[in-house]
């Protein structure tokens, strides 16, 4: 899949995109004929899907999807009528009703996620803006900040996720209240090995 969106909460973990359907369900991706050899230019992207020049087949709607898997349940009808011949990236497609659905996920991702205690959030704010106004005054002491936060982190970071790991706290578990993949919390628990 291709992906349209992204956020750096959640980074490619829940990227989203624009799904296609034809006959109600997802097709393969389209290739592009260039002639002879080995290695056939495909993609997955939306606006490939218009049936142009025997290049794959007509989408009939779109809908959200999302790298953890997730797809929207509303579709949006194409207006082929209203395109016309026109390939589907002239076409000015509305993609705000996907747009919109993705968003909703990732709100409904960001309410099962562990919440930040309000003095740890507004310190991390206060920390934020504070590094941003040194970097404008003073480049190298904000690099230098940067180095020691980055220290912090991963010291906390690998503290956390072994009290995690010792008590039992599954991978699955941890994605959820990250936000993120269960590979990349499992990913986690294993670098507490070396704390």
């Amino acid at each position: 899949m291709e992906w349209d969106w992204w956020t750096a909460e959640f980074g490619d973990a829940h990227a989203g995109a624009v799904g296609v359907l034809v006959d109600g369900g997802e097709p393969g991706p389209v290739y592009f004929d260039v002639g002879s050899g080995p290695n056939m230019p495909s993609t997955t992207h939306w606006s490939a899907y218009d049936g142009r020049r025997h290049r794959g087949p007509r989408a009939e709607a779109l809908r959200a999807v999302c790298a953890c898997g997730w797809r929207g349940a509303a579709e949006y009808l194409l207006d082929w009528p209203a395109i016309g011949d026109r390939p589907l990236y002239e076409a000015d497609v509305d993609l705000t009703g996907p747009l919109a659905d993705w968003n909703a996920h990732l709100s409904l991702v960001r309410d099962k996620a562990a919440p930040l205690p309000e003095p740890l959030a507004a310190l991390l704010v206060t920390v934020a803006e504070q590094l941003s106004a040194t970097a404008e005054d003073a480049p190298m002491a904000a690099l230098r900040a940067v180095g020691v936060l980055e220290r912090i982190a991963a010291g906390v970071g690998r503290e956390a996720a072994g009290a995690l790991r010792d008590d039992g706290v599954s991978a699955e578990t941890v994605a959820a209240g990250l936000g993120t993949t269960r590979s990349k919390a499992l990913v986690l628990l294993l670098t507490a090995q070396d704390r």
